[in-house]
């Protein structure tokens, strides 16, 4: 995989894993667009990655995604990069019902509707296009749920993604279009800030910064791997 003169789109891209990956495409001269949903943390972005591109984009909404579609086909119609990096966990009592199933942010629809349906809508435009890629950021937990049970919904819906990812590489192939899943263990990030603290797990020795992972993983990327897992 060509790592230069691409254009980049990163869903969840100011924070954790997806600004991490923003940095190594941006270190390496390519035109970087990312999206998320709190301006304070893009406009920061801005400022220590001069150039990058930035969207306020909800993924989770339907309007949100399509209007992130229309300006990056009016914007940059050479994106040939789409990386579905947006995502949240929650610690979910499965004991109490829909008290706390019903509450708060929806992981089914940011972590696996969204990157189903943008992937949908950016498919035709990635095709015909040099070095046209589609990176799945899955996780370890999709595998591990007997060890992460307190994330039931974050689970399932990555092993979701993992499961679409092997669909969506076979049938994307034809057309040129590599997908690519990579699938973090934990590493040092924003993600379920309050269930981790609770736990005392927001940092380990055992535990990877998000630049590291990043930069192992895209080693394999580059040397031609389509899933990549990689433990601590």
């Amino acid at each position: 995989m060509k790592m230069k003169e691409n254009t980049v789109l990163i869903t969840g891209g100011a924070t954790g894993i997806g600004y991490s990956i923003a940095k190594y495409f941006y270190e390496r001269g390519n035109a970087i667009i990312i999206c998320g949903r709190r301006e304070d943390r893009l406009a920061q972005v801005e400022k220590e990655l001069q150039g990058i591109y930035t969207f306020k984009c909800d993924v989770a909404n339907p309007d949100d995604r399509l209007a992130l579609f229309k300006y990056v086909g009016e914007n940059f119609p050479k994106v040939n990069i789409l990386v579905n990096n947006a995502g949240i966990q929650r610690d979910i009592d499965l004991t109490q019902g829909l008290d706390e199933l019903g509450s708060g942010d929806s992981e089914i629809r940011i972590n696996l509707e969204a990157p189903v349906y943008l992937s949908g809508l950016f498919t035709p435009t990635l095709y015909g296009k040099e070095n046209a890629t589609i990176i799945n950021v899955s996780s370890g937990l999709a595998f591990m749920v007997d060890k992460a049970s307190r994330c039931p919904v974050y689970c399932a819906t990555k092993a979701g993604l993992h499961a679409f990812s092997i669909a969506q590489r076979i049938q994307l192939a034809p057309l040129g279009i590599r997908v690519v899943e990579i699938i973090p263990p934990m590493v040092e990030s924003e993600l379920n800030m309050e269930g981790r603290k609770k736990r005392g797990t927001l940092k380990s020795p055992f535990m990877m910064t998000s630049d590291e992972y990043v930069k192992k993983t895209f080693a394999r990327m580059e040397q031609g791997e389509d899933e990549i897992r990689l433990s601590v």
